[in-house]
């Protein structure tokens, strides 16, 4: 039995703006004002995203000013990422959505599926089926997201190929994440904080030990619209999916504008810690 999806194909657009319309469409979906929604997107300017959690002391804020990106902090947990070439994807659903229902990591793990299948269409080999534990249960105290795995996140010969974080509010679940296309995935490095700048360069050489773009794995340059349509497909594919190609809603519109202004643009929430 397929189910109908919407499918928003959004402009590039700043990360304020991207993280409180990711807000929206999980409000609007979580109350079936909508159905559920894959939006496929990405970031001018070029951001730095901070988890939920993250330190707002982690950033280099002259460094950032410099390089002309901006920051935002995210309503997802992890660590930061530098959001430039890349392809991002957001899925928005109500929790009893009978194909993402169950706990986050069941969830994390039925998305998983359809980013294996879509990097597969890419001519990508894949695996996201680990469970990464924890002795200690706390996130790796490193900065940078894609140093290291998460649970079900997405690695190809060894290397962290996706990374992808969820939150639950308001009876409904928000996963958004990003496939860097191409690119030096070292340039975060350049607006993160460090001690001297041997441990900068320690921390860029780390990251390329553990971290790849679709160029590296593939050896050329996949463009964006064909990385997106690997997306659309695997997500039909997978979950048995129609998409409807739609635009936001005049209300979910007005509820990215209004989180701007009292959230995501707010310096009280970007420096909240």
């Amino acid at each position: 039995m397929t189910s109908s999806w919407r499918l928003i194909i959004s402009d590039p657009n700043t990360g304020a703006w991207n993280m409180a319309f990711d807000e929206a469409l999980l409000k609007s979906s979580a109350e079936k004002s909508t159905p559920p929604t894959l939006r496929l997107f990405s970031w001018n300017p070029a951001a730095l995203s901070l988890g939920f959690a993250q330190p707002h002391t982690d950033v280099d804020q002259e460094n950032l000013a410099v390089e002309g990106w901006t920051l935002v902090r995210r309503p997802t947990g992890g660590r930061a990422i530098l959001h430039i070439d890349e392809l991002t994807y957001s899925v928005c659903a109500p929790l009893d959505n009978p194909i993402l229902s169950g706990s986050l990591l069941e969830s994390y793990r039925k998305i998983s599926l359809a980013l294996l299948d879509a990097l597969a269409r890419l001519g990508v080999e894949a695996v996201g089926d680990k469970e990464y534990l924890n002795g200690n249960g706390k996130t790796s105290p490193n900065a940078v997201c894609f140093e290291t795995p998460s649970n079900y996140e997405i690695t190809a010969r060894g290397k962290k190929l996706i990374g992808s974080a969820q939150a639950r509010k308001y009876g409904g679940l928000l996963q958004h994440g990003s496939l860097p296309l191409f690119g030096d995935l070292t340039r975060i490095t350049q607006v993160l904080k460090y001690q001297n700048e041997q441990e900068r360069q320690k921390d860029a050489r780390l990251l390329l030990d553990h971290a790849a773009t679709l160029e590296t794995v593939l050896g050329k340059v996949i463009p964006w619209k064909t990385a997106a349509n690997a997306f659309i497909d695997s997500f039909s594919s997978t979950f048995m999916i129609d998409f409807i190609s739609s635009s936001p809603t005049e209300l979910e519109l007005e509820m990215t504008e209004e989180l701007m202004l009292t959230k995501y643009n707010s310096s009280a929430w970007t420096n909240r810690i």
